[in-house]
């Protein structure tokens, strides 16, 4: 197996300059971000990724049904015997469920040495060890602590477990993910590894999606919070800036009317 066939990101620009753009990267990025100062609306930014797509809402649906089948290269793909998620907890009983992406979106790995890398993971593969280096997104910490006391979070990922479950132990030093899902769980539709939120068991308009990629998420775009692919920048505020943003939305009733109104204006 190619080693960073094990990790799921977008290109770094810094990486790749002298190679030819589009191969081996995520679908196109937007851009967007809450970081100020901004060149446009914050709304008009927050959004533009819910335009790249022409996805039509998908009806919310109940945790006791059964999501549809799913188009996968050109045939149909059986939906899973159970849902991937567990039943919720007493303790987040009543709470959204907010699925949060690792690669890009909290930290950024690379399999060449970073002088000043958080943690070093090493990952076996076809029986050699290599040594992965990993950044943590400035304000990580707290953005996950406070995400941990709002809503039922979820790591769902489109790296392998080996490289993503131990980088999730080191990271997440609260417990903050109920539960963790690697690529296994994603559907693999036109060349991308998908997240199909229908197959969380949890209803639909209470649920969140935090990620860098609008690929990740395009059979539910409207259930998306977008970030901004994020590589080395430790002025970076993008997670920071998001904290009262989910504070204002965990109070309300469901996802589709809050992000619709704030589209509206």
């Amino acid at each position: 197996m190619d080693g960073p066939a094990i990790i799921t990101q977008v290109t770094n620009p810094k990486e790749d300059e002298g190679r030819a753009r589009g191969a081996g990267e995520k679908a196109s990025q937007c851009n967007i971000s809450l970081k100020k100062p901004r060149s446009r609306g914050i709304l008009s930014s927050f959004f533009c990724c819910f335009r790249d797509y022409n996805v039509e809402a998908p009806p919310t649906s109940s945790p006791s049904v059964l999501p549809p089948l799913v188009e996968e290269n050109g045939g149909l793909q059986k939906p899973p015997a159970k849902y991937l998620l567990p039943e919720v907890t007493v303790l987040d009983y009543g709470k959204k469920c907010v699925v949060i992406d690792l690669d890009e979106t909290l930290v950024h790995s690379s399999f060449k040495p970073i002088s000043n890398a958080d943690f070093i993971v090493p990952v076996e593969i076809d029986g050699t060890i290599h040594q992965v280096y990993v950044l943590k997104r400035p304000h990580v910490d707290e953005f996950l602590q406070r995400m941990g006391q709002l809503f039922e979070c979820v790591l769902f990922t489109a790296s392998l477990a080996k490289y993503a479950d131990p980088v999730a132990d080191l990271l997440d030093r609260w417990g903050v993910f109920r539960a963790r899902l690697f690529r296994e769980s994603c559907v693999f539709h036109r060349g991308n590894y998908v997240k199909d939120l229908s197959r969380l068991g949890r209803e639909l308009s209470k649920v969140i999606i935090v990620d860098n990629s609008p690929a990740s998420y395009i059979f539910h775009p409207e259930n998306a919070v977008p970030v901004q692919s994020w590589f080395d920048d430790m002025t970076d505020t993008e997670l920071l800036d998001l904290i009262p943003f989910f504070e204002g939305l965990s109070r309300e009733d469901d996802v589709y009317g809050v992000l619709h109104r704030l589209c509206s204006r």
